[in-house]
């Protein structure tokens, strides 16, 4: 959709530090086909990132004036200063010059927009960012778990995560959802993972003993209560920021633009379930969290 004044540097981010509330002033209002967009210099809002869609938009408010709003969905666009594109119509790469990446915070059309220059208060809603990180993070751990459980399938020397352990969950990953409180991550196990060195034989009638191995190990993780660190290198949004879990064997730091827990003390629990169908080519994790001031 055609724009004019557009922002010309990337939106500043708060969700990395925990904020769950915080002001900004509109530097656009357009429509779209998703509601009313509006740009502000900063936002606490975790947005969603077409790129890779694995943890979602957080939900909550808007208000200016005397006037308060839902928002329906808070993406990832970008601008080059005449053209304004958001989700899945981004097609240029972080980083192009001239493009600034910003947060789009989409609002119901029939609501009366704020106008430019107008001060912004934003509300998340904390529980299900809450929920949200607790998600992203068992689905990290996980992870890492799981590439402990399936070392001894690896034929051939391959990347390693942190703690040392072929790392199956990047050579392999299709797809992840961080869910409230969980997350589902989708592998493919065909044969360029095969070609790698992974051995698939016997894999589905061993999934009940690796899936065990993960849950013992991911319970000695929650026992340990791991540290868990969010390294910010820069306030705006596609600054890099990264992930780190110092566990009993490694610490392993990963590039995630999500949001998370500060340790593994703050859960009950967390554990997975494996299925898989090996003819097809597919392997799915699915993480439970349960926090420990849920219980």
């Amino acid at each position: 959709m055609a724009v004019m004044t557009l922002p010309d540097d990337d939106t500043m981010v708060t969700y990395p530090s925990g904020a769950v509330s915080g002001h900004g002033t509109v530097l656009h209002v357009a429509d779209h086909d998703s509601g009313t967009v509006v740009l502000t210099d900063r936002t606490p809002f975790h947005p969603a990132d077409p790129r890779w869609p694995d943890q979602g938009p957080d939900h909550g408010l808007i208000t200016f004036g005397d006037v308060t709003v839902p928002l329906l969905d808070c993406v990832i666009g970008a601008t080059d200063g005449a053209q304004l594109s958001i989700g899945d119509e981004v097609t240029v790469r972080r980083g192009e010059p001239g493009w600034a990446f910003v947060v789009a915070h989409v609002i119901p059309a029939g609501e009366r927009p704020p106008s430019v220059g107008d001060e912004i208060a934003f509300e998340v809603d904390a529980d299900h960012r809450l929920r949200l990180s607790a998600g992203h993070t068992g689905c990290h751990v996980a992870a890492l778990a799981l590439n402990a459980a399936l070392a001894e399938r690896w034929r051939k020397p391959v990347r390693t995560d942190g703690l040392g352990h072929p790392d199956f969950d990047q050579l392999a990953i299709v797809s992840s959802r961080i869910t409230p409180d969980g997350a589902v991550d989708n592998y493919r196990v065909g044969r360029s993972l095969r070609k790698k060195g992974f051995d698939i034989d016997g894999l589905e009638s061993a999934l009940p003993e690796i899936e065990e191995s993960i849950n013992r190990q991911l319970a000695a993780w929650v026992a340990a209560g791991a540290d868990i660190q969010l390294e910010i290198h820069g306030p705006r949004l596609t600054d890099l920021r990264e992930w780190i879990c110092t566990l009993p064997e490694g610490i392993q730091r990963i590039p995630c633009g999500g949001t998370h827990l500060r340790s593994l003390i703050e859960l009950a629990s967390l554990a997975v379930e494996l299925r898989a169908d090996v003819p097809a080519g597919d392997l799915t994790m699915t993480t439970t969290v349960r926090r420990a001031q849920a219980i």
